[in-house]
């Protein structure tokens, strides 16, 4: 089969499995799960096999791309909660009754077959998978070149997981190529099949679906993430928090890539939190450099998601000048404020529009493990449909139910 036959017949299969998974209940779609996650450990050794080749060609992201057991059984426990979630298909969002008799219902519903095209984590291969089987959705996965063998080899776990379980092979698919025309096809559409397409990974990958694609997509930019620490912060907790938001993993969207700290507090706060935040490149405004020893920053710097350690860091006058540095240099991901000044917190976290507003906490939170959703399908910044951590509930529609006892309209 020619490339374009292959992804033609994967459309076609995605949307006749769709059909069947609708049909199934809560519990099958529970035990499919549950299957998916016994067959990730029982893969375990062809899954760290194929990792390894695909870390030893790797030429950047290292930790994004790397699994080891510890990893691998982390990813299958998140699949786990993702299987014991409250299922979301068929849920009454809201229900009232008309003057006239009518009985009406707002209930959820899958959106159908989902297009997933990621980069270099092996692991959304299975949290998309999970998430789409218990949000009632068929997904069809397009890994980046990095991770191919890898996700892959993750496949196969899962799809022996769905056979267990009787579900269609078609429910789970993965691209079986490389080679980027796939894309393209999937941006598409093939040939109406489907109806949600998800880009997660570099602003490359995220600019050329957004760009190109001809069906709806869910997906976000960048994660240039903000930590403002005002005037009342404990300096402890600041220090703390601050370096857990940059340096905890700095390859992950949630990490803070600019620190912003009020100007009558940085003389003191801001030598401590550079004391913690040992191993990380600071640049900083003048007023910033006044204080502490650091490179300069350039406007690049307010607007960069580096990934790596590397901290922005600007003295701002209070929540007012904070929130418009966030406004216009933020990519509306997460953005968090050290604060024991409850008032000052709550101007910040009403007036800063991001998809994840934090007081007192690490912006490394910005997860959907950590929201109690069992993994995430990606942080969705956007503002129609989802926003945040999207998860099961997310990646579902509704429809309206009509109940009446014959009634006609006049």
């Amino acid at each position: 089969m020619t490339l374009t036959e292959t992804m033609l017949d994967m459309g076609r299969a995605a949307r006749e499995a769709a059909g069947a998974l609708r049909l199934a209940s809560a519990e099958e779609r529970s035990a499919a799960i549950r299957a998916m996650a016994r067959h990730l450990r029982a893969h375990a050794p062809a899954i760290l096999a194929a990792n390894a080749e695909d870390v030893a060609g790797a030429k950047g992201m290292i930790d994004r791309l790397r699994l080891d057991e510890t990893r691998l059984e982390a990813v299958a426990a998140a699949v786990e909660e993702i299987a014991a979630l409250p299922d979301p298909v068929g849920a009454e969002m809201a229900r009232w009754q008309r003057p006239n008799g009518l009985d009406i219902a707002r209930v959820r519903t899958p959106i159908g077959v989902i297009g997933m095209i990621y980069e270099s984590r092996p692991n959304v291969t299975a949290d998309a998978a999970a998430i789409c089987i218990r949000s009632g959705n068929t997904v069809i996965l397009r890994s980046g070149s990095e991770a191919l063998r890898s996700a892959v080899a993750l496949h196969a776990a899962l799809a022996a997981g769905l056979r267990e379980a009787g579900l269609p092979a078609g429910c789970v698919q993965i691209v079986p190529t490389a080679d980027r025309e796939a894309v393209g096809m999937m941006l598409e559409g093939l040939g109406g099949a489907i109806e949600l397409i998800i880009p997660r990974g570099g602003k490359a990958l995220v600019e050329r679906v957004s760009r190109e694609a001809r069906v709806p997509v869910l997906g976000h930019l960048e994660g240039v993430c903000h930590t403002y620490v005002h005037a009342s912060a404990d300096p402890e907790m600041a220090a703390s928090v601050v370096r857990n938001a940059k340096l905890r993993r700095v390859s992950v969207c949630g990490a803070t890539e600019t620190l912003l700290i009020d100007r009558d507090a940085a003389p003191t706060l801001l030598p401590r939190i550079a004391e913690a935040l040992e191993g990380c490149e600071l640049r900083g405004d003048p007023e910033s450099r006044s204080i502490l020893d650091m490179a300069p920053a350039t406007e690049a710097d307010w607007s960069t998601e580096y990934l790596e350690p590397i901290l922005a860091v600007k003295t701002v006058a209070g929540v007012d000048e904070a929130v418009a540095h966030i406004a216009r240099y933020g990519t509306g991901h997460t953005e968090a404020i050290v604060a024991e000044d409850a008032q000052a917190a709550e101007q910040f976290l009403d007036r800063v529009d991001s998809a994840i507003v934090i007081w007192n906490a690490s912006t490394q939170f910005a997860d959907g493990g950590e929201f109690g959703f069992g993994a995430e399908i990606g942080i969705a910044t956007g503002k129609l449909h989802a926003r945040g951590p999207v998860g099961p509930e997310q990646l579902t529609s509704f429809k309206y139910v009509v109940r009446g006892t014959g009634q006609v309209r006049p």
